[in-house]
């Protein structure tokens, strides 16, 4: 009988684990990172830029060195770069110092990501068994640790004790993948090209991961300001349509392996697109804060195994090394949650929210057009 959790899965969940606890501590660090630089909204919003910049720049490289030393290697180094960058950020003593922390931050963060989801793509093929989707459920699950614990270790030990807590949990739970992590590469002698993919296969299932990350990021910037601007709700009621768009979310990856084994890669991918339409379009189209809530925990069903599921198809593109396919994936994936919500607000100056609520789950036709690229991430596929 096979353990649920033999040694190197357990281990890139911890990764996965580590990397949404770092993002999410750095969230309730922002407004003391204002604070203390004296920043204008203006000014914050390009740091947070300079974040993106980083994570978009560091993923291609990153799939680079995993096509060379294998995605365990890479992994560990980023792994320890990672665990005491929010310790930097507090010790920055100016502002461009800051933002070149910040920049860092973004970049070793997004590479590792790259990592992590190669690394388990090694652990679904060695293992012929699904994990993608509870790996992102590890994550946001350190996600959600990472930001509720964040505020409270900052009111009770300050920004630096916060920092020091946040490097030596990260430290704890990657001391104890470390020498479990499943280990990967190419065979002795190989040597991989490193150029971009000439094949339409990676640029097309990183199309199906924009399009299922764009409405993501929009859900999780504006969704509690539609609700307070549009439908006029309290605080308490604007806060749970992202609460709920997570916690489905997190909740529902770490069902969606077993789904996917039962149904098929292609079959889920085309079950969540239709259940996020359905949750997206009844958001939209909402005159009652809680049916729009509803609509956004949906919502956050559908969405929650499209991405393990492109992720995982990408790290098995036919004829390309699990880095590059994942790193063009990655990056045009993280794209959409990066910056689009930026373009959206610009959008709703002139429109409004619920239109477009309404109107992006068109996105998900394309990813539904698309699917059957998702065959890849079956074993037999």
């Amino acid at each position: 009988m096979r353990a649920v959790f033999p040694p190197d899965r357990l281990a890139v969940s911890a990764l996965f684990l580590m990397n949404g606890f770092l993002v999410g501590s750095w969230a309730p660090k922002i407004p003391e990172f204002k604070a203390r630089f004296d920043l204008s909204e203006g000014e914050l919003g390009l740091m947070i830029v300079v974040f993106g910049v980083g994570s978009l720049i560091l993923m291609p490289l990153a799939g680079a060195m995993i096509a060379r030393r294998g995605s365990s290697a890479v992994v560990k180094a980023l792994a320890v770069l990672c665990a005491p960058m929010l310790l930097w950020v507090t010790l920055a003593p100016v502002v461009w110092v800051a933002a070149c922390v910040v920049f860092m931050l973004g970049g070793v963060i997004g590479g590792m990501d790259v990592a992590m989801n190669a690394n388990a793509v090694a652990v679904e093929r060695g293992r012929r068994r699904a994990i993608m989707s509870s790996c992102h459920g590890f994550w946001s699950l350190g996600g959600l640790i990472g930001a509720g614990l964040g505020g409270v270790a900052i009111q009770m030990a300050g920004v630096m004790g916060q920092a020091v807590f946040v490097t030596l949990v990260a430290t704890a739970v990657l001391a104890f993948a470390w020498r479990h992590i499943r280990l990967d590469g190419p065979a002795p002698g190989e040597r991989t090209r490193l150029r971009l993919p000439r094949t339409a296969f990676p640029y097309l299932v990183g199309l199906m991961a924009l399009f299922s990350m764009i409405p993501e990021g929009a859900v999780l910037d504006w969704a509690a300001l539609y609700l307070r601007q549009e439908m006029a709700a309290d605080v308490a009621a604007s806060g749970l349509a992202f609460g709920a768009f997570s916690a489905t979310m997190a909740t529902v990856r770490f069902l969606g392996d077993p789904i996917r084994e039962r149904l098929g890669a292609v079959r889920t991918l085309r079950l969540s697109a239709g259940i996020s339409i359905c949750g997206m379009v009844a958001a939209g189209l909402a005159t009652d804060p809680a049916f729009a809530i509803v609509g956004f925990a949906a919502a956050g069903i559908g969405i929650a195994n499209m991405v393990p599921i492109a992720f995982s198809a990408a790290g098995n593109a036919p004829g390309l090394a699990p880095g590059i396919g994942l790193s063009v994936v990655t990056t045009m994936g993280y794209a959409g949650i990066l910056f689009a919500p930026s373009v959206i607000g610009i959008v709703a100056e002139f429109t409004s929210f619920s239109r477009i609520f309404t109107f992006l789950p068109v996105l998900f036709l394309v990813v539904v057009a698309l699917s059957r690229m998702a065959r890849h991430a079956d074993f037999d596929g």
